[in-house]
Protein backbone atom coordinates (compact mmCIF):
# COMPACT_ATOMS: atom_id res chain seq x y z
CA UNK A 1 0.00 0.00 0.00
CA UNK A 2 1.47 3.16 -0.68
CA UNK A 3 1.77 6.21 1.23
CA UNK A 4 -1.27 8.12 -0.65
CA UNK A 5 -3.45 4.92 -0.34
CA UNK A 6 -2.65 4.71 3.28
CA UNK A 7 -3.15 8.97 4.20
CA UNK A 8 -6.94 8.73 2.07
CA UNK A 9 -7.45 5.42 4.36
CA UNK A 10 -6.76 6.37 7.61
CA UNK A 11 -8.30 9.96 6.92
CA UNK A 12 -11.29 9.32 5.17
CA UNK A 13 -12.30 6.58 7.54
CA UNK A 14 -11.79 9.45 11.06
CA UNK A 15 -13.44 12.41 8.57
CA UNK A 16 -16.53 10.11 7.23
CA UNK A 17 -17.49 8.77 11.21
CA UNK A 18 -16.87 12.42 12.69
CA UNK A 19 -19.48 13.33 9.60
CA UNK A 20 -21.74 11.11 10.82
CA UNK A 21 -21.13 12.13 14.37
CA UNK A 22 -22.08 15.77 13.08
CA UNK A 23 -24.84 15.13 11.23
CA UNK A 24 -26.56 13.28 13.67
CA UNK A 25 -26.58 9.76 11.76
CA UNK A 26 -24.39 8.12 14.09
CA UNK A 27 -26.06 6.15 16.76
CA UNK A 28 -22.63 4.66 18.69
CA UNK A 29 -22.56 6.50 22.19
CA UNK A 30 -19.51 7.29 24.82
CA UNK A 31 -16.14 6.93 23.49
CA UNK A 32 -16.91 5.61 20.38
CA UNK A 33 -18.69 8.52 19.39
CA UNK A 34 -15.89 10.54 20.39
CA UNK A 35 -13.10 8.94 19.22
CA UNK A 36 -12.75 10.80 15.34
CA UNK A 37 -12.53 14.20 16.90
CA UNK A 38 -10.15 12.61 19.51
CA UNK A 39 -6.44 13.58 18.44
CA UNK A 40 -5.27 17.06 17.95
CA UNK A 41 -4.92 17.55 21.74
CA UNK A 42 -2.70 14.93 22.06
CA UNK A 43 -0.61 16.36 19.65
CA UNK A 44 -0.52 19.59 21.18
CA UNK A 45 -0.05 17.99 24.58
CA UNK A 46 3.04 16.24 24.48
CA UNK A 47 4.43 19.51 24.15
CA UNK A 48 2.72 20.00 28.06
CA UNK A 49 4.82 17.49 29.37
CA UNK A 50 8.55 17.95 27.11
CA UNK A 51 11.67 17.24 29.27
CA UNK A 52 11.43 21.25 29.90
CA UNK A 53 8.75 20.17 32.40
CA UNK A 54 10.77 16.82 33.76
CA UNK A 55 13.37 19.47 34.55
CA UNK A 56 11.81 22.63 36.05
CA UNK A 57 8.98 20.08 38.21
CA UNK A 58 12.04 17.89 39.37
CA UNK A 59 13.85 20.97 40.38
CA UNK A 60 10.76 22.84 42.04
CA UNK A 61 9.66 19.50 44.09
CA UNK A 62 13.63 19.22 44.90
CA UNK A 63 14.31 22.56 46.34
CA UNK A 64 10.70 23.57 47.40
CA UNK A 65 8.51 20.44 48.19
CA UNK A 66 4.94 21.00 47.30
CA UNK A 67 5.34 24.68 47.56
CA UNK A 68 4.99 24.94 43.85
CA UNK A 69 2.20 22.54 42.91
CA UNK A 70 -0.14 25.44 42.65
CA UNK A 71 1.92 26.99 39.73
CA UNK A 72 1.24 23.40 38.01
CA UNK A 73 -2.19 23.01 38.54
CA UNK A 74 -3.05 27.14 37.60
CA UNK A 75 -0.76 26.73 34.50
CA UNK A 76 -2.16 23.74 33.02
CA UNK A 77 -6.21 25.02 33.77
CA UNK A 78 -4.81 28.23 31.97
CA UNK A 79 -3.38 26.02 28.78
CA UNK A 80 -6.69 24.51 28.40
CA UNK A 81 -8.27 27.41 28.38
CA UNK A 82 -5.59 28.55 26.25
CA UNK A 83 -5.64 25.55 23.79
CA UNK A 84 -9.23 25.47 23.26
CA UNK A 85 -9.29 29.19 22.11
CA UNK A 86 -6.31 28.03 19.78
CA UNK A 87 -8.43 24.97 18.45
CA UNK A 88 -11.81 27.17 18.27
CA UNK A 89 -9.48 29.73 15.83
CA UNK A 90 -8.69 26.39 13.11
CA UNK A 91 -12.39 25.43 13.03
CA UNK A 92 -13.90 29.17 13.17
CA UNK A 93 -11.75 30.65 10.36
CA UNK A 94 -10.37 27.79 8.81
CA UNK A 95 -6.78 29.43 9.08
CA UNK A 96 -4.12 29.18 11.84
CA UNK A 97 -3.00 31.72 14.14
CA UNK A 98 0.18 32.60 11.99
CA UNK A 99 -1.82 33.28 8.88
CA UNK A 100 -4.18 35.49 10.41
CA UNK A 101 -0.96 37.37 12.03
CA UNK A 102 0.22 37.69 8.71
CA UNK A 103 -3.21 38.68 7.05
CA UNK A 104 -4.08 41.44 9.89
CA UNK A 105 -0.80 43.16 11.04
CA UNK A 106 1.45 45.22 9.50
CA UNK A 107 4.32 43.39 7.95
CA UNK A 108 6.81 44.70 10.33
CA UNK A 109 5.13 43.91 13.22
CA UNK A 110 4.65 40.24 11.10
CA UNK A 111 8.87 39.60 10.94
CA UNK A 112 9.04 40.60 14.26
CA UNK A 113 6.85 37.91 15.73
CA UNK A 114 7.91 35.55 13.39
CA UNK A 115 11.95 36.36 15.01
CA UNK A 116 10.60 36.05 18.09
CA UNK A 117 8.56 32.85 17.46
CA UNK A 118 11.61 31.38 16.10
CA UNK A 119 13.57 31.98 18.89
CA UNK A 120 11.18 30.22 21.07
CA UNK A 121 11.20 27.17 18.67
CA UNK A 122 14.48 27.14 19.32
CA UNK A 123 14.08 27.21 22.91
CA UNK A 124 11.79 24.41 22.55
CA UNK A 125 13.85 22.30 20.55
CA UNK A 126 16.87 22.65 22.87
CA UNK A 127 14.37 21.33 25.89
CA UNK A 128 13.02 18.47 23.92
CA UNK A 129 16.24 17.27 21.95
CA UNK A 130 18.29 17.55 25.13
CA UNK A 131 16.20 15.55 27.26
CA UNK A 132 15.64 12.45 24.54
CA UNK A 133 19.26 12.76 24.57
CA UNK A 134 19.67 12.39 28.32
CA UNK A 135 16.70 9.39 28.27
CA UNK A 136 19.37 7.42 25.53
CA UNK A 137 22.22 8.43 28.07
CA UNK A 138 20.51 6.96 31.01
CA UNK A 139 18.47 3.74 29.67
CA UNK A 140 21.75 2.63 26.97
CA UNK A 141 24.81 4.45 28.68
CA UNK A 142 25.94 5.93 25.48
CA UNK A 143 27.79 8.98 25.14
CA UNK A 144 25.50 12.54 24.77
CA UNK A 145 26.97 13.22 21.60
CA UNK A 146 25.85 9.87 20.55
CA UNK A 147 22.84 10.34 22.32
CA UNK A 148 22.07 13.33 20.64
CA UNK A 149 22.43 11.37 17.28
CA UNK A 150 20.14 8.91 17.92
CA UNK A 151 17.55 11.45 19.08
CA UNK A 152 18.00 12.85 15.52
CA UNK A 153 17.26 9.34 13.75
CA UNK A 154 13.98 8.64 15.77
CA UNK A 155 12.76 11.82 15.40
CA UNK A 156 12.90 11.51 11.67
CA UNK A 157 11.29 7.83 11.59
CA UNK A 158 8.40 9.97 13.78
CA UNK A 159 8.00 12.48 11.49
CA UNK A 160 7.72 10.38 8.71
CA UNK A 161 4.37 9.05 9.61
CA UNK A 162 3.05 12.61 8.38
CA UNK A 163 3.07 11.50 5.11
CA UNK A 164 0.58 8.57 5.98
CA UNK A 165 -1.82 11.45 7.08
CA UNK A 166 -2.87 12.97 10.46
CA UNK A 167 -4.30 9.77 12.33
CA UNK A 168 -0.71 7.85 12.52
CA UNK A 169 0.53 10.55 14.23
CA UNK A 170 -1.78 11.19 16.24
CA UNK A 171 -1.87 7.33 17.27
CA UNK A 172 1.79 7.77 17.93
CA UNK A 173 1.78 10.47 19.99
CA UNK A 174 -1.11 9.62 21.95
CA UNK A 175 0.76 6.27 22.69
CA UNK A 176 3.81 8.26 24.00
CA UNK A 177 1.41 10.31 26.19
CA UNK A 178 0.26 6.91 27.37
CA UNK A 179 3.63 5.38 28.31
CA UNK A 180 4.75 8.71 30.03
CA UNK A 181 1.47 8.63 32.04
CA UNK A 182 1.98 4.74 33.33
CA UNK A 183 5.56 5.70 33.78
CA UNK A 184 4.64 8.64 36.43
CA UNK A 185 1.88 6.42 37.97
CA UNK A 186 4.28 3.69 38.96
CA UNK A 187 6.74 6.53 40.42
CA UNK A 188 4.03 8.91 42.07
CA UNK A 189 2.78 4.96 43.99
CA UNK A 190 6.57 4.38 44.69
CA UNK A 191 7.42 7.31 46.35
CA UNK A 192 4.31 7.41 48.81
CA UNK A 193 3.42 11.69 48.82
CA UNK A 194 1.88 12.98 51.74
CA UNK A 195 -1.60 13.53 50.41
CA UNK A 196 -2.72 16.21 52.78
CA UNK A 197 0.32 18.30 51.75
CA UNK A 198 -0.56 17.78 48.48
CA UNK A 199 -4.04 18.73 49.08
CA UNK A 200 -2.89 21.90 50.58
CA UNK A 201 0.01 23.09 48.33
CA UNK A 202 -2.32 21.91 44.85
CA UNK A 203 -4.73 25.75 45.93
CA UNK A 204 -2.65 27.59 48.26
CA UNK A 205 -0.12 30.13 46.55
CA UNK A 206 3.05 30.48 48.03
CA UNK A 207 6.86 31.38 47.23
CA UNK A 208 10.33 30.68 48.67
CA UNK A 209 12.29 33.41 47.37
CA UNK A 210 13.42 34.77 43.92
CA UNK A 211 14.80 30.65 43.21
CA UNK A 212 11.43 29.90 43.65
CA UNK A 213 9.99 32.42 41.48
CA UNK A 214 12.29 31.64 38.50
CA UNK A 215 11.16 28.40 39.19
CA UNK A 216 7.70 29.29 39.21
CA UNK A 217 8.47 31.31 35.49
CA UNK A 218 10.28 28.13 34.04
CA UNK A 219 7.39 25.98 35.20
CA UNK A 220 5.09 28.16 33.37
CA UNK A 221 6.87 28.44 30.45
CA UNK A 222 7.30 24.63 30.24
CA UNK A 223 3.47 24.16 30.34
CA UNK A 224 1.83 26.94 28.56
CA UNK A 225 3.77 26.60 25.65
CA UNK A 226 3.53 29.75 22.59
CA UNK A 227 5.04 27.45 20.30
CA UNK A 228 1.98 25.16 20.27
CA UNK A 229 -0.64 27.84 20.46
CA UNK A 230 0.50 28.12 16.67
CA UNK A 231 0.05 24.60 16.29
CA UNK A 232 -3.20 24.16 17.23
CA UNK A 233 -4.67 26.13 15.14
CA UNK A 234 -3.23 24.08 12.25
CA UNK A 235 -4.18 21.36 13.89
CA UNK A 236 -7.88 21.88 13.32
CA UNK A 237 -8.20 24.02 10.81
CA UNK A 238 -9.07 21.62 7.91
CA UNK A 239 -8.82 18.32 10.08
CA UNK A 240 -12.81 18.25 9.71
CA UNK A 241 -14.25 20.97 7.95
CA UNK A 242 -17.34 22.58 8.38
CA UNK A 243 -19.74 25.83 8.16
CA UNK A 244 -22.93 25.67 9.12
CA UNK A 245 -23.34 27.40 12.47
CA UNK A 246 -25.20 24.50 14.01
CA UNK A 247 -21.92 22.43 13.02
CA UNK A 248 -19.83 24.58 13.88
CA UNK A 249 -20.98 24.57 17.69
CA UNK A 250 -21.13 20.72 17.40
CA UNK A 251 -17.47 20.24 16.20
CA UNK A 252 -16.44 22.62 18.76
CA UNK A 253 -18.20 20.86 21.81
CA UNK A 254 -16.26 18.04 20.67
CA UNK A 255 -13.09 19.62 20.46
CA UNK A 256 -13.41 21.10 23.74
CA UNK A 257 -13.16 17.45 25.06
CA UNK A 258 -10.41 16.47 23.30
CA UNK A 259 -8.99 19.53 24.62
CA UNK A 260 -10.19 18.90 28.28
CA UNK A 261 -9.33 14.93 28.05
CA UNK A 262 -5.79 15.39 26.74
CA UNK A 263 -4.61 18.61 28.80
CA UNK A 264 -6.20 17.32 31.70
CA UNK A 265 -4.12 13.84 31.43
CA UNK A 266 -0.88 16.42 30.53
CA UNK A 267 -1.71 18.70 33.96
CA UNK A 268 -2.23 15.33 36.22
CA UNK A 269 1.45 13.77 35.10
CA UNK A 270 2.98 17.29 35.43
CA UNK A 271 1.71 17.35 39.02
CA UNK A 272 2.92 13.85 39.32
CA UNK A 273 6.43 14.47 38.65
CA UNK A 274 6.52 17.57 41.07
CA UNK A 275 4.61 15.08 43.62
CA UNK A 276 7.59 12.13 42.50
CA UNK A 277 10.43 14.89 43.54
CA UNK A 278 8.60 16.58 46.58
CA UNK A 279 7.86 12.57 47.90
CA UNK A 280 11.57 11.41 47.47
CA UNK A 281 14.41 14.07 47.06
CA UNK A 282 12.97 16.91 49.45
CA UNK A 283 11.81 14.33 52.11
CA UNK A 284 15.08 13.11 52.14
CA UNK A 285 16.84 15.92 52.65
CA UNK A 286 18.29 16.10 48.44
CA UNK A 287 17.12 19.76 48.20
CA UNK A 288 20.31 19.90 45.11
CA UNK A 289 18.97 17.60 43.13
CA UNK A 290 18.58 19.46 40.31
CA UNK A 291 19.88 17.55 37.00
CA UNK A 292 18.15 15.02 35.31
CA UNK A 293 21.02 12.35 35.93
CA UNK A 294 21.25 13.00 39.54
CA UNK A 295 17.21 12.39 39.79
CA UNK A 296 17.84 8.87 37.77
CA UNK A 297 20.88 7.98 40.02
CA UNK A 298 19.33 9.09 43.24
CA UNK A 299 15.95 7.35 42.57
CA UNK A 300 17.97 3.99 42.50
CA UNK A 301 18.68 4.07 46.01
CA UNK A 302 15.57 5.51 47.15
CA UNK A 303 13.04 3.62 45.53
CA UNK A 304 14.64 0.63 43.81
CA UNK A 305 16.73 0.21 40.22
CA UNK A 306 13.28 -0.02 38.35
CA UNK A 307 12.41 3.37 39.39
CA UNK A 308 15.13 4.92 37.81
CA UNK A 309 14.60 2.75 34.71
CA UNK A 310 10.68 4.11 34.53
CA UNK A 311 12.20 7.40 34.45
CA UNK A 312 14.44 7.52 31.88
CA UNK A 313 11.87 5.46 29.48
CA UNK A 314 9.12 8.36 30.68
CA UNK A 315 12.28 11.04 29.68
CA UNK A 316 12.87 9.26 26.27
CA UNK A 317 9.24 8.73 25.50
CA UNK A 318 8.78 12.66 26.09
CA UNK A 319 11.77 13.71 24.56
CA UNK A 320 11.53 12.17 21.60
CA UNK A 321 7.70 12.62 20.90
CA UNK A 322 7.69 16.65 22.15
CA UNK A 323 10.98 16.70 19.64
CA UNK A 324 8.85 15.66 16.69
CA UNK A 325 5.80 17.93 17.41
CA UNK A 326 7.93 21.03 17.64
CA UNK A 327 9.57 20.44 14.17
CA UNK A 328 5.74 20.30 13.17
CA UNK A 329 5.26 23.91 14.89
CA UNK A 330 8.01 25.56 13.71
CA UNK A 331 7.14 24.52 10.23
CA UNK A 332 3.57 26.16 11.08
CA UNK A 333 5.15 29.37 12.19
CA UNK A 334 7.34 29.36 9.53
CA UNK A 335 4.44 28.68 6.42
CA UNK A 336 1.86 30.70 8.26
CA UNK A 337 4.32 34.23 9.05
CA UNK A 338 6.29 33.95 5.61
CA UNK A 339 4.53 31.80 3.31
CA UNK A 340 7.70 29.65 3.05
CA UNK A 341 8.34 26.58 2.74
CA UNK A 342 11.62 24.34 4.11
CA UNK A 343 11.63 20.42 3.84
CA UNK A 344 11.58 19.60 7.42
CA UNK A 345 14.75 16.91 7.46
CA UNK A 346 15.81 20.88 6.48
CA UNK A 347 14.51 22.49 9.58
CA UNK A 348 15.59 19.01 11.85
CA UNK A 349 18.59 19.17 10.92
CA UNK A 350 19.14 23.33 11.55
CA UNK A 351 17.91 22.95 15.28
CA UNK A 352 19.73 20.01 15.65
CA UNK A 353 22.68 22.16 15.67
CA UNK A 354 22.12 24.58 18.58
CA UNK A 355 21.59 21.05 21.11
CA UNK A 356 25.00 19.01 19.85
CA UNK A 357 26.79 22.07 20.66
CA UNK A 358 25.51 22.74 24.30
CA UNK A 359 26.26 18.87 24.29
CA UNK A 360 29.48 19.19 22.81
CA UNK A 361 30.74 22.14 24.90
CA UNK A 362 29.76 20.38 27.97
CA UNK A 363 27.06 22.75 29.17
CA UNK A 364 24.73 21.12 32.44
CA UNK A 365 21.50 19.75 30.42
CA UNK A 366 19.05 20.09 33.22
CA UNK A 367 20.36 23.79 33.99
CA UNK A 368 20.24 24.58 30.55
CA UNK A 369 16.91 23.34 29.78
CA UNK A 370 15.38 25.17 32.83
CA UNK A 371 16.30 28.70 31.11
CA UNK A 372 15.31 27.48 27.71
CA UNK A 373 11.70 27.08 29.41
CA UNK A 374 12.06 30.82 30.97
CA UNK A 375 12.69 31.77 27.41
CA UNK A 376 9.26 30.13 26.19
CA UNK A 377 7.52 32.12 29.13
CA UNK A 378 8.89 35.22 27.52
CA UNK A 379 7.71 34.30 24.26
CA UNK A 380 4.40 33.85 25.46
CA UNK A 381 2.82 37.24 25.07
CA UNK A 382 3.53 37.29 21.52
CA UNK A 383 0.86 34.15 21.09
CA UNK A 384 -1.17 34.82 23.40
CA UNK A 385 -1.93 38.75 22.68
CA UNK A 386 -2.97 37.83 18.88
CA UNK A 387 -4.91 34.97 20.07
CA UNK A 388 -7.15 37.01 21.91
CA UNK A 389 -7.01 39.48 19.52
CA UNK A 390 -8.68 37.60 17.16
CA UNK A 391 -11.08 35.01 18.45
CA UNK A 392 -12.86 38.13 20.13
CA UNK A 393 -14.16 39.11 16.41
CA UNK A 394 -17.17 38.44 15.26
CA UNK A 395 -15.97 39.28 11.99
CA UNK A 396 -13.78 36.49 12.24
CA UNK A 397 -15.45 33.87 14.39
CA UNK A 398 -18.81 34.18 13.74
CA UNK A 399 -20.94 32.19 16.04
CA UNK A 400 -17.57 30.91 17.68
CA UNK A 401 -16.70 34.25 19.20
CA UNK A 402 -15.65 34.38 22.51
CA UNK A 403 -18.19 35.49 25.27
CA UNK A 404 -16.70 38.31 27.11
CA UNK A 405 -15.82 36.47 30.26
CA UNK A 406 -13.78 34.42 28.54
CA UNK A 407 -11.95 37.10 26.90
CA UNK A 408 -11.52 39.18 30.45
CA UNK A 409 -10.12 35.52 31.85
CA UNK A 410 -7.82 35.18 29.11
CA UNK A 411 -6.48 38.95 29.35
CA UNK A 412 -5.80 38.47 32.72
CA UNK A 413 -4.31 35.36 32.25
CA UNK A 414 -1.96 37.34 29.84
CA UNK A 415 -1.29 39.76 32.19
CA UNK A 416 -0.46 37.64 34.62
CA UNK A 417 2.50 36.22 32.91
CA UNK A 418 3.82 39.36 31.70
CA UNK A 419 3.78 40.76 35.53
CA UNK A 420 5.84 37.93 36.14
CA UNK A 421 8.05 37.69 34.13
CA UNK A 422 8.69 41.31 34.53
CA UNK A 423 9.19 40.68 38.35
CA UNK A 424 11.39 38.31 37.85
CA UNK A 425 13.81 40.74 35.64
CA UNK A 426 13.56 43.04 38.48
CA UNK A 427 14.05 40.62 41.38
CA UNK A 428 17.58 39.96 39.11
CA UNK A 429 18.74 43.09 38.07
CA UNK A 430 17.58 45.09 41.39
CA UNK A 431 15.99 43.22 43.99
CA UNK A 432 19.07 40.45 44.45
CA UNK A 433 18.54 36.30 43.86
CA UNK A 434 18.71 35.18 47.48
CA UNK A 435 16.44 33.26 48.98
CA UNK A 436 13.68 34.94 50.93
Amino acid sequence: MSDESGKSLADAGTLAAAEQVLSGGHQRRGLKRLLPFLGPAFIASIAYMDPGNFATNIQGGAQFGYTLLWVVLASNLMAMLIQTLSAKLGIATGRNLAELCREHFPPWVVWLMWGVMEVVAMATDLAEFLGAAVGFYLLFGVPLWFAGLLTAAFTFLLLGLERRGFRPLEAAITAFVGVIAVCYLVETLLGHADWKQVAFHAVVPQFHGTESILLATGILGATVMPHVIFLHSALTQSRIVVREPALLKRLFRYQIADVTIAMGLAGLINMAMLIMAAATFHRAGMTDVGSLDSAYKTLEPLLGKAAGVIFAVSLLASGLSSSSVGTLAGQVIMQGFLKRHIPVWVRRMATIAPSLLVIWLGFDPTRTLVISQVVLSFGLPFALVPLILFTRRSDLMGVLVNRKLTTVITVVIAALIVALNFYLVWQFFFGGTGHG
